[in-house]
């Protein structure tokens, strides 16, 4: 089999016919170094976006608002699942924990206004997965 370019091009590169025989099955290893750097960066590139794809599936929200003196937290997954027994953390502007408690099977978790601050909420997930809320000053004043 010769190694003179065929008609096929990628991103203007003529493929070789060893290169054509491995990318379509075929036994004959890819001897072109510029084929083989576009190989292993094709494999890179579907490596980076199907990890990508598997941590977005767990990725955890937080949504909080104030209402009538109290906060109101919602945490879920990416799939919708609710965050069921994970940790919220309440701190004020100056990073000093307020208080702290779990989500309820609903992934709820509600409060009393600790503190009319910047409130910074946390969530903190099964197997590391962590999300933050900040809710302004302003914002907590009005619900109050």
């Amino acid at each position: 089999m010769s190694d003179e370019p065929v008609s096929l091009r990628l991103t203007g590169v003529p493929l070789r016919k060893s290169a054509m025989a491995a990318i379509s099955g075929g036994d004959l290893p890819i001897k072109d170094p510029v084929m083989k750097k576009l190989n292993c960066l094709l494999i890179a590139i579907l490596a980076v976006l199907l990890g990508s794809t598997a941590a977005m599936a767990h990725k955890v929200s937080l949504f909080a608002y104030v209402e009538g003196g109290k906060v109101y937290t919602e945490s879920y997954f990416a799939d919708g699942t609710p965050v069921e027994g994970g940790m919220v953390l309440v701190y004020d502007s100056q990073h000093k924990l307020l208080l702290e408690g779990k989500t309820d099977k609903a992934g709820l978790f509600n409060f009393d206004v600790p503190k009319v601050d910047d409130l910074t909420i946390v969530i903190e997930a099964t197997m590391g997965h962590k999300n933050s809320f900040k809710l302004k000053k302003a914002e907590v004043e009005a619900g109050k």
